[in-house]
């Protein structure tokens, strides 16, 4: 499948074979440009890497000190085998980046995955004109909503408050690369001590490297003190959630962020106590409007409710098209 004379879609992702270059390719390849460093976007084995400056640390943690990488500033362009190349603030997580393809009058963009509310940890997402938009729609229905940033903040922040008079230590779930500094970032460390898995803190030492002002945080693994645990709130990946770590607190409440706690609460974590709906992902209403401010004649959908969105986009005036992929990823 051809998206004008810039894009196909092959087996290893979406290719531009002018340029000679993958965005976000499936498999290892030559040349890969990379909208952000979550690990269905950015995976290892390619031989030249192109990303935003923002987001080198975070590539060479997840995929290698040694890879070949070349970094930009937003709004940089490159000319690459004729086409003007630059990368654009995505309001994902930190140096995630839409990528804007122009050549013989023509203006692609692929947005990669983005959200348009406040992060405190990231560059603020950035309409980019053109005439052909590719679009993630992991929200994409009219049920997602999203509440304000600072909303969500107070009631994680007095959650922890109660559970501390109740005696009961906090453990937040979120994912490590961009939730979980998001997390941190709107935490009241007047409260109490802040915790960390140590795959988080890792990724915190990154963001602070890179410029990003997080509250103090200390790695679980390396803390001895059970006498905090109490008034600690602790944050950890998902991915731990049943395992033996958390088998050494006595009384805990754990609660989880994601967007999916909107709907999908008692189906899919029956385990916590909590959830909170704070998502690093557009919801209806910023996709909609991104679609808009694009002013893009052609949109194509990718990652997550894919045909409901491209029937409605199709109903309401737009020329909307499924983009299959085979990886999709819950964030």
């Amino acid at each position: 499948m051809n998206y004008n004379k810039l894009l196909e879609l092959n087996d290893k992702g979406l290719y531009c074979s002018k340029g000679g270059f993958y965005i976000d390719p499936l498999r290892a390849v030559d040349k890969a440009l990379i909208t952000h460093a979550h690990s269905d976007h950015a995976r290892p084995g390619t031989k030249n890497y192109l990303a935003v400056d923002k987001s080198e640390n975070l590539l060479k943690l997840r995929l290698g000190k040694k890879i070949n990488l070349q970094t930009v500033k937003y709004g940089e362009i490159l000319n690459i085998n004729g086409i003007k190349v630059s990368f654009h603030p995505a309001g994902h997580i930190l140096g995630s980046a839409q990528i804007r393809l122009e050549f013989d009058n023509e203006v692609v963009v692929v947005s990669g995955d983005y959200k348009t509310g406040v992060d405190f940890t990231c560059q603020q997402f950035e309409p980019v004109r053109c005439n052909t938009f590719i679009t993630e729609s992991t929200f994409g229905l009219p049920v997602y909503k999203w509440s304000s940033q600072k909303e969500i903040f107070d009631e994680i922040n007095n959650w922890w408050k109660q559970n501390i008079k109740e005696g009961k230590t906090s453990i937040l779930l979120g994912y490590s690369l961009g939730k979980a500094q998001r997390l941190i970032s709107g935490l009241d460390p007047t409260i109490g001590s802040i915790l960390t898995h140590s795959s988080v803190e890792n990724i915190n030492d990154c963001y602070r490297n890179s410029g990003i002002n997080l509250p103090r945080t200390t790695c679980l693994e390396k803390t001895n003190d059970k006498n905090i645990f109490n008034e600690a709130i602790i944050i950890l990946p998902p991915s731990v959630n049943n395992s033996l770590l958390i088998e050494k607190f006595k009384n805990v409440s754990r609660a989880f962020a994601s967007g999916w706690m909107q709907v999908r609460r008692s189906r899919k974590w029956r385990s916590i106590d909590r959830g909170f709906v704070l998502s690093d992902h557009a919801d209806w209403d910023g996709l909609i409007n991104t679609i808009k401010e694009t002013g893009a004649e052609n949109i194509y959908v990718m990652h997550g409710y894919v045909s409901p969105f491209v029937r409605w986009l199709n109903e309401n005036g737009w020329n909307a098209f499924p983009l299959e992929n085979e990886f999709q990823r819950e964030n």
